[in-house]
């Protein structure tokens, strides 16, 4: 076998993530690789913090980047705030609300599921009576930005709710950081986390989380350790701590914190608020232009996340068919529908640096294209 050095095509990424990456972002992800502990490193690293904290909207001191990607972070809020026996109620509206229940299982903790339909946002009036008649819980799990179906939920009304029943609340806040409108201090989110690779336009392989002081007293105080060491916050938030000398604990990615830290500087330059308008002019003049081809999606207006856009697939049209036409003669990615919508649905991204007027023309003239000639 004869190996050379791989190189890709350009793709045009508007599936589920990844996205398009800036050409800063993949130059920096080039630079001198430095010592994990290097002092220019660790500075960079009290950087990347606080860009995080200002794209959550928090002053959480424990906010940092998961050396893995967004299901590690994930799993870093449930192993580390839950404990064997423990009720939590998991509102599902998709796959990945539906992987909040296993995280809860493996856990060894008690799931109350509180189900919505896929294609629509959580029911804050279920995650109430919930509340209502299991007084036990400690904790709602709800996921904020649904990718598998493009649903996003009133994540400060949810929250609110946990509140008010002395639950702490664990967010998935994937495809919605930097895409929509989060801001976990005033909507009191306790535990958060999401991945580089949607909107903030990162490479995989990178979770931001944010844990509230309420959280990281109950990580401290917890009975028993974490049942995983790597995710184990109360050893990851000393590596990252703010001052005073780094405890070593694992060798982090160094050259992908180049460009996550590249990525947010580009997301500060622009503003947050601007993002977030970014990404909904977007979505209008995507969905306007799949209006235009008779394309029909599957999200309730008021309830669509602008950045993940699930379109039904026209009778007779094949899925496969379609995105292999796309990807071929357009180097352009669309994502296939996950769990109930596999094969019923397509997913849109436009997200992050991918959000570009030319990426919405484009896919829109090449679905007309695919559609008549595939």
């Amino acid at each position: 076998m004869i190996i050379k050095s791989f190189n890709p095509p350009r793709r045009i990424l508007m599936g589920p993530g990844p996205t398009d990456i800036s050409p800063q972002v993949l130059s920096a992800l080039s630079r001198p690789t430095l010592g994990h502990l290097d002092p220019l490193f660790v500075g960079m690293m009290d950087e990347v913090k606080w860009m995080l904290q200002q794209t959550f909207i928090t002053k959480n001191e424990a906010t940092l980047a998961i050396s893995a990607p967004g299901s590690a972070g994930m799993e870093a809020c449930f192993v580390n705030l839950l404990s064997p026996g423990d009720t939590v109620i998991v509102c599902r509206n998709g796959v990945f609300g539906g992987r909040m229940v296993e995280n809860v299982e493996r856990c060894g903790a008690h799931a109350i599921v509180v189900d919505d339909p896929w294609g629509r946002a959580v029911s804050a009036e279920k995650l109430e009576a919930a509340l209502k008649q299991h007084p036990e819980a400690g904790y709602v799990a709800f996921v904020h930005a649904e990718t598998s179906t493009g649903a996003l939920s009133d994540a400060k009304a949810l929250c609110q709710l946990a509140q008010q029943h002395h639950c702490l609340s664990i967010v998935d806040m994937v495809t919605s950081l930097g895409g929509v409108p989060v801001y976990v201090d005033e909507w009191g989110v306790d535990a958060a986390y999401s991945g580089s690779q949607k909107c903030l336009s990162c490479v995989p392989g990178l979770a931001p989380v944010s844990f509230s002081p309420r959280a990281v007293e109950h990580i401290l105080r917890r009975p028993h350790k974490s049942q995983s060491w790597f995710l184990d916050q109360s050893l990851v938030m000393h590596y990252w701590s703010g001052s005073g000398k780094r405890t070593y604990h694992h060798t982090a990615p160094v050259n992908s914190l180049y460009g996550l830290h590249e990525a947010l500087l580009r997301l500060q330059d622009e503003g947050i608020e601007n993002a977030w308008a970014r990404h909904e002019a977007m979505h209008q003049r995507l969905v306007s232009g799949l209006n235009t081809l008779g394309l029909k999606l599957v999200v309730p207006e008021g309830e669509r996340l602008p950045q993940l856009n699930t379109v039904w697939i026209p009778e007779g049209k094949d899925d496969q068919r379609i995105r292999s036409y796309l990807l071929n003669q357009y180097n352009l990615e669309i994502g296939a529908g996950l769990g109930e919508f596999a094969g019923k649905a397509w997913r849109i991204g436009v997200m992050g640096y991918g959000a570009r007027n030319e990426n919405i023309a484009l896919c829109l003239s090449a679905l007309e294209d695919a559609l008549e000639n595939a």
